[in-house]
């Protein structure tokens, strides 16, 4: 069994180093792992942070060669992973990659299609009241279009198996990916499992990147691929 950690980079140059070092501390037996990073056209110095990570077998590195947005980067990631599963990491430190074996669990044991890291079943710290509101709208609006209670479309801890995900033509933009894919996972019937994560919210100071626009873009496409 293979496992592909998929993560989109932008901008990240103060946090990168520090995810692929916890993505590769994690003990996985019995489990391959392949480290799939994209840079998505990154201004600072991301990719020189990524530099020490060349000669390493189980990292793989590629670039855009602009910036087009986390969807765009996903698509390379699930594009050039060759893992039985596919695992979604962002490039901050808002997610904590010890948490992996909790999310392999239920799919591993069969009693899930997909597997999804909760924010909102386990903990979290420093979410701004408006991001917080934003996520529980969405939430509700997906369980009113679709019939299904996922507490947390929006999380970035998202697993598949490939040939799932593969099954998908992801058309969106941006930070679009989470909502289209939730869309369409659940209209050809997989079961979403979630599992209680924990979550450390960063600010726009920190350098998070989602804005009003992109979460309108997120939203709007829980509405377009119901109808």
């Amino acid at each position: 069994m293979k496992l592909s950690i998929l993560i989109p980079a932008y901008n990240e140059e103060k946090t990168i180093g520090q995810v692929v070092d916890a993505v590769k501390a994690v003990s996985l037996p019995g489990i391959e792992k392949e480290i799939i990073i994209v840079d998505d056209g990154s201004s600072d110095g991301t990719v020189a942070a990524l530099s020490r990570f060349k000669s390493d077998r189980d990292v793989r590195i590629f670039q855009l060669p602009n910036n087009q947005g986390k969807t765009a980067a996903l698509r390379r990631c699930i594009q050039e992973a060759t893992g039985d599963l596919l695992l979604v990491q962002d490039a901050d430190l808002e997610y904590d990659p010890q948490e992996y074996p909790k999310l392999l669990a239920p799919l591993l044991k069969g009693e899930a299609d997909v597997v999804y890291g909760s924010r909102f079943k386990g903990t979290i710290r420093r979410m701004e009241g408006v991001n917080r509101w934003a996520n529980i709208i969405s939430n509700i609006t997906f369980k009113l279009l679709y019939g299904k209670d996922i507490t947390d479309i929006n999380t970035c801890f998202k697993l598949f198996r490939s040939r799932d995900i593969r099954s998908l033509t992801i058309v969106t933009d941006h930070f679009a990916f989470e909502t289209e894919v939730t869309a369409k996972l659940v209209r050809k019937g997989l079961r979403i499992v979630e599992v209680p994560i924990r979550y450390e919210a960063r600010s726009v100071a920190d350098g998070k990147k989602i804005n009003w626009a992109k979460a309108l873009g997120m939203y709007w496409a829980i509405i377009r691929f119901r109808f």
